[in-house]
């Protein structure tokens, strides 16, 4: 069968909070399934292949949002082309930011963004912070937020998730992320793949569609993971 191409954008320049962590945990469950795979850690200057099935990104500061703007940019055909060619993108905290239309940092800054997301950010005063769990279509996922700025959807866009405790997206509503085709995006740190594995299988189920593999995909023993995933639920905010 044809390899999962997992492409992970920025690892260096976008990686405050350990999201690395998700590329980890897919690779593992692929290596565990025995479905082939390769990964391309892209940087600033790089070009994103356009076999990508899995693309990730993380969080940084605002000061790595703005770095790294220019160059994203240069990049918003490739990644149109794989949006709409159904490629699975897990965007985190500041990457997620950048895929709306725009980020407005604490000193009015406007930082440009792909508008692939219908959504825009603006950092407030006072840093949403804590753990957070919610409800993704009966999928309850859990994790941790540290973030000034607040995401408010459009009218009608899909956020990834319902709050059931913490903030999410802003302090406004009770939306966490937004998911638009096969691309979702998200505040939650842990990595938020670690403790979460059945939302972990269903990017890489998502993969091999896209991949047009039929490779099945086995049960994993996740005993320990859910064990983490029931803690972190009862934790204090």
């Amino acid at each position: 069968m044809k390899p999962i191409s997992v492409t992970h954008l920025y690892p260096k320049e976008m990686n405050l909070y350990g999201d690395t962590g998700n590329r980890i945990v897919l690779e593992q469950r692929m290596k565990w399934r025995g479905i082939p795979y390769r990964v391309h850690l892209i940087s600033e200057g790089d070009v994103i292949p356009e076999s990508t099935d899995i693309l990730l990104g993380g969080g940084g500061q605002d000061a790595s949002q703005g770095s790294i703007e220019k160059d994203f940019l240069s990049k918003q055909d490739s990644l149109d082309r794989l949006v709409d060619k159904g490629t699975v993108v897990l965007m985190i905290c500041g990457m997620y930011q950048m895929l709306g239309r725009k980020f407005v940092t604490s000193e009015g800054v406007e930082i440009e963004g792909l508008d692939i997301l219908p959504l825009e950010t603006r950092a407030e005063s006072g840093r949403l912070i804590g753990n957070i769990s919610v409800d993704m279509d009966g999928m309850v996922l859990v994790g941790y937020e540290n973030h000034s700025g607040r995401t408010y959807l459009d009218p009608g866009a899909m956020p990834l998730a319902k709050v059931l405790r913490g903030k999410g997206n802003n302090d406004a509503d009770i939306t966490e992320g937004c998911r638009y085709k096969n691309v979702f995006g998200s505040y939650m740190h842990g990595p938020l793949l670690s403790k979460n594995t059945d939302f972990a299988d269903l990017l890489i189920r998502l993969a091999l569609e896209k991949n047009g593999s039929t490779v099945g995909m086995k049960p994993l023993d996740d005993s320990l993971e859910q064990t983490a995933r029931k803690v972190a639920i009862t934790r204090p905010r």
